[in-house]
């Protein structure tokens, strides 16, 4: 027996039968991976003759862990909009197979989005209907990674102000369809949620926490959640070096703000029905992050950006601005630009272990990431710091290095920070859950070379490309400012002006100091120091998410629990295609064949 008739055993039919879906027959078969169903009608005409290489050209399948729901269904559920002749075919068909079951399951759209689809089964036989819901449920019950019971914080203000009706129209009927209780809280006023999940909620009722707003919302949660971790295990926060503990529940996005950054990275797309299915089929994926101190008192925890300099300023700015909504970050971020300032200080840092890749590998995090299967060594190296940028070789360990400058911008990106305006992010190549940051300094430079640097983020070209770019992959960090701004002369001719617009060109303006300094912008919240230590803490937290999948894996994951094997199996039973093609089309026509080889397994042809 080969091997493939060896996969092909272990996903041996639970229960297979001809069943009637929108009044044509069909057989539909289950394993333990997969429901699968085709036409009856189409499949004997094929066997008459026509050549079996279309065999899956009519089949459907979803796979087991991504079907949300089955149900028996009722008269009321059942709608037919068709004409009067096509409603009275209907009827005559009900009357034959009174008996039916809905399966919900995920079916994938464009550009990362899912949809819950509804097959509905007929059948003359009660027994065989209940028979088909109970094993269909008895296997559903097997993952147990599934939420039963979800705490849901609103956030009724954030972004378009849309959240509640989001929630209520889009996602509240889904956890219904698939028996998930929720308690659900509106916010009513800043850190509403924070408050209440750091001392009022009794979290042993729940399976995780789910946020509905924007990138602030999940802040709020995650503070909440993190700090009442760390309270009942006698965790302090105020200790930069202390171990923190994971928290056990997961949390979960429904995209409703302004940019939704963090959903965005996560799961490839802001859609609040995409995101509430990841959180039904129990989707998981841990997330590290940067703890923010300042003197041995904690500040802040960031999961996306740091930002101190043309971030942090865009930030201040804007916040003078709420009245304008979302338009206020494009407004700020122009006159931020104008004003080109540019801040002096000190950064050190304790770069990644080697085995951790680097910012510009162009290894991007994708669902099943290797790299954030690999955790960092948790040992800290100290050692002392040099004047410029030295490294000092103590007993052959990593050491910390030192660089001081002025700089236009110094960012931290814990993740690629990807959004519908800068699809690749401020750093492509950042991970997830890799126990490190990517530390990107901007030196002081042109207006026109800072615009190419920020342009580089909307289009493929590698933003890091640049001699006043430099990029490192780190652990920690920590930033000493040297509380002077850099103005131009002119604004210095004016008194009442601290900061203002300068003359755009190519070349460095002369500069004087004055005595203020930028503000870091820590996942859309001012910080109120600019020295700051910040530690990467690896997996700290776990999303109702999976990582982005990459386009291969959406098109295979309808057969993803068994393709990887089946494809090795058909290496060695030599069934490839012929030589000559590229590795494209070779690996396209391994996966089509693989796919064939599954459903004809299936319907056992």
């Amino acid at each position: 027996m080969t091997r493939l008739n060896d996969i092909m055993e272990k996903h041996a039919r639970l229960l297979s039968s001809k069943l009637f879906l929108k009044r044509r027959q069909v057989e539909v078969v289950l394993n333990r991976s997969v429901l699968a169903w085709r036409d009856v009608e189409k499949s004997n005409r094929r066997r008459s003759g026509i050549s079996n290489i279309s065999q899956t050209a009519h089949s459907h399948a979803a796979l087991l862990c991504e079907i949300v729901a089955v149900r028996k269904t009722e008269d009321d559920d059942q709608e037919d909009t068709e004409t009067r002749r096509s409603q009275k075919k209907a009827k005559q068909h009900s009357e034959q197979h009174p008996y039916a079951l809905t399966v919900s399951y995920v079916r994938r759209t464009r550009q990362h989005q899912w949809r819950c689809s509804d097959a509905t089964f007929h059948c003359a036989s009660q027994g065989l209907c209940e028979q088909w819901i109970q094993v269909i449920n008895e296997q559903l019950s097997l993952f147990t990674n599934r939420p039963k019971s979800l705490l849901v914080y609103i956030n009724p203000y954030g972004g378009k102000r849309q959240g509640k009706r989001i929630y209520e129209q889009k996602v509240a009927p889904l956890f219904r369809r698939a028996c998930i209780s929720a308690d659900v809280i509106v916010t009513e006023r800043a850190n509403h949620a924070r408050d209440h999940l750091k001392t009022e909620a009794n979290l042993d009722k729940y399976d995780g926490v789910v946020c509905v707003g924007g990138d602030g919302m999940f802040s709020e949660v995650l503070h909440g959640l993190v700090t009442r971790t760390q309270t009942d295990k006698g965790v302090d926060q105020n200790q930069s070096e202390a171990e923190l503990v994971p928290c056990s529940l997961r949390i979960g996005i429904i995209p409703a703000g302004s940019t939704d950054c963090i959903c965005f990275a996560t799961v490839g797309t802001n859609d609040p029905v995409t995101s509430a299915l990841h959180i039904i089929v129990g989707d998981s994926q841990p997330m590290d992050v940067c703890s923010v101190h300042h003197n041995n008192i904690f500040l802040k925890y960031s999961v996306s950006l740091l930002g101190y300099g043309f971030y942090g300023d865009v930030l201040t700015d804007s916040e003078r601005k709420r009245w304008l909504g979302p338009a206020r970050y494009d407004l700020s971020g122009i006159k931020t630009f104008l004003s080109h300032n540019y801040y002096e200080g000190t950064i050190s840092f304790l770069p990644a272990e080697d085995n951790m890749g680097n910012p510009r590998d162009k290894l991007q995090c994708r669902s099943g990431c290797g790299v954030c299967q690999h955790k960092p060594s948790s040992k800290d190296t100290h050692c002392e710091m040099s004047e410029e940028k030295e490294k000092s070789d103590k007993d052959g360990s990593r050491v910390w290095s030192q660089i001081r400058g002025k700089f236009i911008a110094i960012n931290a990106a814990s993740m690629s920070c990807a959004c519908p305006r800068s699809p690749k992010g401020l750093s492509p190549s950042a991970h997830l859950a890799d126990g490190t940051t990517d530390l990107i300094l901007v030196r002081k430079c042109s207006r026109l070379d800072f615009l190419r640097h920020l342009l580089r983020h909307t289009n493929k070209e590698d933003q890091f490309d640049h001699s006043f770019v430099e990029v490192h992959r780190v652990q920690k960090f920590r930033f000493q400012p040297r509380h002077h701004e850099l103005v131009s002369l002119e604004d210095l001719s004016d008194p009442q002006k601290k900061t203002g617009f300068r003359p755009i060109c190519s070349t460095a303006t002369t500069c004087n100091y004055t005595s203020a300094h930028s503000s870091w912008n820590c996942d859309g919240e001012i910080l109120s120091h600019a020295a700051i230590q910040v530690s990467v803490r690896c997996q700290l937290i776990r999303l109702f998410a999976r990582g982005i999948e990459e386009q291969q894996q959406q098109q295979q994951q309808q057969h993803q629990c068994v393709l990887e094997d089946l494809c090795v199996a058909l290496q060695e039973d030599k069934k490839l295609p012929p030589p000559g093609f590229k590795k494209e089309a070779h690996d396209f026509c391994l996966l089509e064949t693989a796919k064939f080889n599954l459903l004809a397994a299936i319907w056992g042809s």
